[in-house]
């Protein structure tokens, strides 16, 4: 967890430091947009644990650690329910299945399951949640993390940043604007583009500056 607190805080000062040499509007506007949501991890990251119970932690779990990326989830009225399948969970001691929970995070870690230990983080939750309301259940070869709303409301997605990416992407293709839609799709290729995919927008950019200045075309992409 201090790792991945550490990593914002580089991303941050990075994008901080892009901010003071940014000029043109719209990248001004990417990076504070970027900013923000990299002070809204960070403030949402658990609080560091003690350097000694980090070490006594270490040296119980031993063995491989496998970070969990599937699962599914569902809502109730009152819960955000998180299911995760792990063959043969059930067999586990209850103390080896831990559940963390702050009240816009949690994180689950499974020890010691066929010589493996297991490990899922979900940082800064779309909206609060109960700790003390929170728990989790093991099933047959499966785990049920249930995070207790404060607000009985419906969640449109678990985190701050999908819902973010959601609008973002809505934002690239609604807009009346065309020569806005066509910056903000590029935006997006861009970002998430290779290498290659980066080299041609970078070409296609510097062309249809070139056609512009000659009268060309007026639209500014």
């Amino acid at each position: 967890m201090a790792a991945a607190r550490e990593e914002l805080q580089k991303d941050l000062e990075e994008v901080k430091e892009l901010l003071t040499k940014a000029t043109r509007k719209r990248l001004r506007d990417v990076l504070m947009t970027e900013k923000h949501k990299l002070e809204l991890e960070i403030k949402n990251q658990p609080p560091p644990k003690p350097k000694d119970a980090v070490e006594e932690e270490k040296s119980s779990l031993g063995g491989y650690t496998v970070k969990i990326n599937n699962y599914g989830w569902d809502q109730s009225d009152k819960f955000i329910k998180i299911y995760i399948s792990l063959n043969g969970v059930q067999k586990l001691p209850a103390e080896n299945v831990q559940v963390n929970f702050t009240e816009r995070s949690f994180d689950l870690l499974v020890k010691n399951l066929n010589g493996k230990n297991y490990t899922m983080t979900f940082n800064n939750l779309l909206k609060p949640i109960s700790v003390e309301g929170s728990s989790r259940k093991i099933k047959t070869d499966m785990v049920l993390v249930m995070c207790r709303k404060k607000r009985e409301e419906k969640w449109e997605c678990l985190t701050q940043v999908e819902k973010e990416s959601k609008e973002k992407e809505k934002a690239a293709y609604d807009t009346s604007d065309p020569s806005e839609g066509l910056m903000n799709l590029l935006k997006k290729m861009y970002a998430e583009g290779d290498d290659e995919m980066k080299r041609t927008i970078n070409k296609a950019w510097v062309e249809s500056r070139e056609k512009q200045s000659k009268g060309d075309i007026p639209m500014d992409i």
